[in-house]
């Protein structure tokens, strides 16, 4: 479920709507989650019509023991799967689409590598996140691209996965409760 920021028009708001945002590019780092397809729809609506260029990324992870060019069918044929369904979703706006499976040894780099390469203004990614010691962090692959990547980063996330007995609003910026 992504949350929108609807400007209500009031003076001295500081929320913005995304049809204040217009993209001629981005990309966005699919992964086979839920989150997948309100990614895909969201860097449409952000996109110049027509002129705008959506770049689908799947990133095959491969572990240090394997080389990194070796074919892994079942990879391949997860990512090929995820990637028909998300341009099924993008063909419903109006712009270019195009979509890769690239594998590397960890996705956050290679997200920001193709970031770069394909000269994009914004990376949608989905991230998940963690209450690990009480402190609230993202996955490690959000974190990298958070910390180095050259454009934008529009990062969603699932509803709020509290810790048990804890509601969102009962946890203060450092994540443990008030």
């Amino acid at each position: 479920m992504i949350r929108r920021l609807i400007n209500p028009g009031g003076p001295g708001s500081h929320r913005r709507n995304h049809d204040s945002v217009r993209l001629s590019s981005a990309l966005v780092h699919v992964t086979g989650a839920t989150l997948d397809s309100d990614m895909v729809r969201l860097a449409c609506e952000l996109l110049e019509s027509r002129r705008g260029v959506l770049h689908i990324l799947y990133v095959i992870e491969v572990p240090r023991d394997t080389p990194v060019d070796a074919v892994i069918a079942d990879s391949v044929r997860v990512g090929e799967e995820v990637l028909e369904q998300m341009e099924e979703v993008a063909s419903r706006y109006n712009g270019a689409v195009q979509a890769e499976i690239i594998q590397a040894r960890q996705a956050g780099a290679a997200v920001v590598e193709e970031a770069v390469d394909r000269e994009v203004q914004a990376i949608v990614i989905g991230a998940s996140t963690s209450n690990l010691y009480g402190t609230y962090s993202f996955d490690t692959r959000a974190s990298y691209i958070l910390r180095h990547a050259p454009c934008r980063v529009i990062l969603t996330r699932d509803s709020f996965d509290a810790t048990p007995g804890m509601s969102p609003h009962q946890s203060n910026a450092f994540g443990s409760g008030v």
